[in-house]
């Protein structure tokens, strides 16, 4: 295989699409498999500390990685299509790209619009009861059950977005 500029480019978008895509998928699955069982069984006095130092951390972390993985598989869509042509686009891979692109665009949208804002009032309302024993408002537990709606229904889209993801390289036979 000859190493040229546009070979070199592709692998490159192609990896950060990958580490970024790993990286959001991670922290999804951490939050819905892992936090969401054992927050509730932690010490009542241990969670807003919690909630107020590595829940930050890593819902900004996780929603970078969301945007990193949307530009870096847009940025691998232009690459493939200057590549191959016009062939790309009437190609099985790019059906199986577009369909996992646009599960993915709904679920970054999830991150940035729904789940990000709803947690950010959570942790400040959590930092206003820790810092002046401000009572929790009323309206917390709604942001909570929103940010955990649409945290749920990236869990359920990422199940095909990857199925499409991975079958653009290796499940040819999709479309036939």
């Amino acid at each position: 295989m000859e190493l040229t500029g546009t070979a070199i480019y592709l692998d490159l978008m192609r990896v950060g699409h990958i580490f970024s895509g790993i990286l959001w998928i991670g922290i999804l699955y951490f939050y819905n498999f892992i936090q969401a069982i054992a927050l509730p069984r932690m010490d009542a006095s241990a969670r807003p500390h919690y909630q107020t130092t590595i829940l930050p951390f890593s819902l900004n972390v996780f929603r970078w990685a969301s945007l990193a993985t949307l530009v870096f598989g847009v940025l691998l869509i232009l690459g493939f299509a200057a590549d191959q042509g016009d062939a790309y686009w009437d190609s099985y891979q790019f059906r199986n790209v577009a369909i996992g692109g646009v599960l993915g665009i709904i679920m970054a949208f999830n991150v940035w619009f729904i789940i990000w804002p709803n947690q950010q009032k959570i942790i400040a309302a959590v930092k206003d009861t820790l810092e002046n024993g401000t009572a929790a408002p009323a309206e917390q537990p709604k942001w909570a059950r929103t940010a955990l709606l649409a945290s749920r229904t990236n869990t359920m889209l990422s199940f095909p977005m990857l199925f499409f993801m991975v079958a653009a390289r290796h499940l040819q036979g999709l479309w036939a």
